[in-house]
């Protein structure tokens, strides 16, 4: 049963997070050949504080109107 982990940035909305899902589902039963409903995906949000790029948090990023 492949459980597949994904840490992401907040922020994404409910259909994203669903897309996304079912594209990892889609992925891993095409390469590994297991049925859909043994693949677990499990996504992990982190507060823009606590991610950061080059020293400067996905917040500072975002308040100084920057791409994160």
């Amino acid at each position: 049963m492949p459980i597949i982990s994904v840490t992401i940035a907040e922020g994404r909305t409910v259909e994203r997070k669903r897309a996304l899902v079912r594209a990892i589902t889609a992925a891993v039963t095409e390469s590994l050949g297991s049925r859909p409903e043994q693949v677990r995906v499990m996504i992990s949000e982190l507060p823009l504080d606590n991610y950061a790029v080059a020293g400067v948090t996905f917040a500072e990023a975002e308040a100084n109107g920057e791409p994160a």
